[in-house]
């Protein structure tokens, strides 16, 4: 059947041999001797190749070679596959590619129900995408925009369609006003619950701890500053994650200076935020926090809590949820998104790195 204008007529075919390359046997590589017709449409006068359904999108290469060649590049980089099979680099690339587009292809059109947004950083400059994730099926299904923006996120909401972004019930996000704002656009997800990121709320924590002990480090000096340096990390740190060494040095910190030791212990305490399961409870024990911080001169935690109190709506929504996700996957996505950037020295062809942030979840074809 002619692919042009549908008739089954054909003046004359010939035919040229060609080389294909089928998967290895040991260390043995192995080629396919194929006859390729071409073939000459009477009607439109269109000459056309036979099609192999076997054959990959490069014709010297078949299905199930480019497949292995997706699968090794998981966990290599293209140089390194390239090496170690003997192929060009650019032919490993589009191999890879065929690979991943074809992985997409089998997962489908997702339809989430709990997203978590995020922007990811793709170069210097301040240069983001925004990378939507299904928490349900714990795999990324988005990646792109021109940075950070509403319109950006609009572009989502606009690829996925309206009957399936108004199934959506909670959006996962950091307190970026724009990513709130396009999802409650009435033409996107008005109905989805905005839940803030517990990692980004006790990331701010942590800057404004990080800051009280940098103000007393320049108000000190002479012996007293001796115990504050070099403490960044175990006074950020989880008591429970530190060696005993740093255990030591935490508690002789802690005891030489009240300012800090007041300020780690609530750091500490507003951990417990996240434990209440009624909003009640939770706005509660957040006005006896805000209470301890009176008459203490800590400049950093007042402008923390004032944040909170600011976005108390999507904080609160942890604590009314009713199925509790895991928040930590769209961080550990953005430490997985690194290492892909890391393993390929910064990768500038942009649909590649959209491809392989898609398809690092989906299981192997």
């Amino acid at each position: 059947m002619c692919g042009v204008c549908g008739t089954s007529h054909r003046a004359f075919y010939d035919q040229k041999r060609r080389l294909v390359r089928d998967l290895s046997c040991g260390d043995t590589r192995v080629y396919l001797e194929l006859d390729v017709r071409r073939l000459l449409c009477r009607t439109c006068g269109k000459v056309k190749r036979e099609a192999l359904p076997f054959l990959a999108d490069n014709p010297f290469y078949t299905k199930r070679f480019a497949f292995y060649v997706g699968r090794r590049c998981r966990s290599g980089s293209i140089k390194a596959v390239a090496r170690e099979l003997r192929l060009d680099w650019h032919t490993v690339k589009a191999l890879d590619k065929q690979y991943m587009q074809e992985q997409l292809r089998r997962a489908g059109t997702p339809g989430p129900h709990i997203i978590g947004i995020d922007e990811v950083s793709i170069r210097k400059g301040h240069t983001y995408r925004i990378v939507v994730s299904d928490l349900i099926r714990r795999r990324p299904i988005w990646f792109g925009g021109t940075d950070r923006s509403e319109a950006s996120l609009d572009a989502f909401y606009g690829w996925l369609g309206p009957q399936k972004s108004h199934k959506i019930q909670i959006a996962v996000m950091d307190m970026w006003k724009a990513f709130a704002a396009s999802t409650k656009n009435p033409a996107h997800a008005p109905a989805a619950a905005i839940l803030f990121d517990k990692f980004h709320v006790m990331r701010h924590l942590g800057e404004a701890l990080d800051r009280v002990r940098r103000a007393e480090y320049r108000r000190l000096s002479g012996k007293n500053r001796a115990f504050i340096k070099g403490q960044r990390y175990n006074l950020l740190s989880r008591r429970e994650h530190l060696s005993l060494d740093g255990r030591k040095a935490l508690s002789k910190l802690l005891a030489a200076n009240k300012r800090l030791h007041t300020a780690y212990l609530l750091k500490e305490s507003f951990g417990q935020l996240w434990n209440y399961r009624r909003e009640g409870w939770a706005r509660r024990f957040f006005d006896h926090w805000k209470q301890a911080l009176k008459w203490q001169r800590l400049s950093p935690f007042e402008r923390f809590a004032a944040l909170v109190e600011r976005n108390w709506e999507g904080i609160a929504a942890y604590c009314t949820a009713e199925e509790k996700i895991s928040l930590g996957f769209v961080e550990g996505l953005n430490t997985k998104i690194r290492v892909i950037q890391r393993r390929a020295y910064g990768l500038r062809d942009e649909e590649y790195l959209r491809l392989k942030v898609l398809t690092c979840m989906l299981p192997e074809i």
